[in-house]
């Protein structure tokens, strides 16, 4: 394939490449010479025009790791050696980080770590990578290097194994999982058959996957904007277990749904498999988890249309528990929009009543502050929050 004048075009262009920072790295680890390329994600995805949040950017170099971090010390540049027996080393530039990689080759292997060697061959470093669309370099000038024709793949959303899948697997059980999520994210979800038979194949195999690695793949999974079939593609395969009532959710959630986003879908998630299992699945934090309980709070007031003691208890979460609410409750459209419009009008004001204001009419401290503070907010809100002050502590019961 002869790749598009304007795809080479955006490469050379990139602003992540051109950027002060990242010359000033090429510069420092000979990229003019040849030396040093970038690899992977910044490069593929300039090249297919997909949407990027990430700052960093990741580099291939025939420079050993001590050799960079000893340029890096003398440069002031901030250094990590945060993989470095398998020749990694991150510089901080600013607000950039960029992941530095020895050019690699693999000696051995059991599935979750491999022993690697550091060589000067481009061509075997590509060949060790995971997916043709992610061996993909540039210089620092932003010329394109190709070394086993992953472009087109990239080009034309295949997520294509590099050489025999089965292989590629076997030095890393986790690529089972970056199968699904770069088919979901950069694949349309259109999975290459070699690939998905060979994750079936090892689908019995993953039990001894680090919680920790696995779960980040989930979590990278669950944020994007399509996954369901793909999460329904994972069942089939036998890599996770999702009840089909989950499943058809999660359908009926995107597609519904303008931009679906993580954190709704976690919910939903929470919904179906219980906070615990999730949790513990996946290594998921108390925040992730507490954010989806709270959701799932707030869609269960709105299905019960207690609509404004929603919108007072949990206002940070209304945008997605009225969605979460629509998915499980089967709403429709317009069902949704009437819920969407009373949201709309309310102005929620702050409860006018303290326990202090309880103490002054002779309550003593104690539980039952607590539970009258508790039984007059329910009041206030069922108003509407129209009573006053006034009003409530007239029905207070001491």
């Amino acid at each position: 394939m002869v790749i598009p004048k304007a795809a080479l075009q955006r490469l050379r262009d990139a602003a992540w490449l051109r950027d002060e920072a990242t010359q000033r790295v090429f510069a420092l680890l000979d990229g003019a010479a040849g030396k040093t390329r970038a690899v992977g994600g910044a490069v593929r995805d300039t090249l297919s025009e997909h949407a990027r949040e990430a700052n960093d950017v990741d580099f291939a170099t025939e420079l050993r790791p001590d050799e960079v971090m000893r340029r890096a010390g003398e440069a002031g540049i901030a250094v990590y050696p945060t993989g470095v027996e398998h020749g990694t080393v991150t510089l901080k530039v600013g607000e950039r980080s960029y992941e530095v990689t020895t050019l690699r080759e693999d000696v051995e292997t059991d599935g979750r770590r491999a022993v690697v060697r550091f060589g000067y061959h481009w061509t075997r470093d590509a060949e060790r990578r995971d997916f043709t669309l992610n061996a993909l370099y540039c210089d620092m000038d932003g010329e394109l290097f190709d070394p086993i024709s992953g472009a087109e793949d990239c080009l034309n959303g295949v997520v294509r194994f590099i050489g025999d899948a089965n292989r590629r697997i076997a030095e890393d059980r986790l690529r089972v999982y970056r199968f699904f999520r770069f088919t979901a994210s950069h694949g349309q979800q259109l999975f290459d058959e070699d690939g998905l038979a060979a994750v079936r194949k090892a689908a019995g195999d993953l039990g001894d996957l680090s919680g920790e690695r696995v779960g980040a793949e989930m979590r990278r999974m669950i944020a994007l904007p399509q996954v369901a079939r793909t999460f329904e593609t994972m069942v089939e395969a036998g890599i996770i277990e999702m009840p089909a009532p989950l499943l058809d959710r999660l359908g009926t959630y995107e597609r519904r749904v303008h931009r679906p986003n993580g954190t709704a879908r976690l919910a939903i998630l929470v919904q179906f498999l219980g906070s615990k299992g999730v949790k513990q699945r996946w290594r998921l934090s108390n925040d992730e988890i507490a954010t989806a309980e709270s959701i799932i709070l707030a869609a269960k007031l709105l299905t019960d249309f207690h609509i404004n003691e929603a919108a007072y208890r949990f206002p940070a979460f209304l945008s997605d528990a009225v969605e979460v609410a629509a998915t499980l409750s089967g709403w429709t459209e317009a069902g949704k929009q009437v819920v969407v419009q009373h949201l709309e009008q309310i102005d929620v004001p702050r409860f006018p009543v303290s326990g202090s204001d309880l103490m002054q009419r002779g309550m003593k401290p104690g539980p039952k502050i607590g539970a009258e503070l508790d039984r007059l907010e329910k009041r206030w809100i069922q108003s509407g929050f129209k009573m006053d002050r006034n009003t409530l502590l007239a029905m207070l019961q001491r």
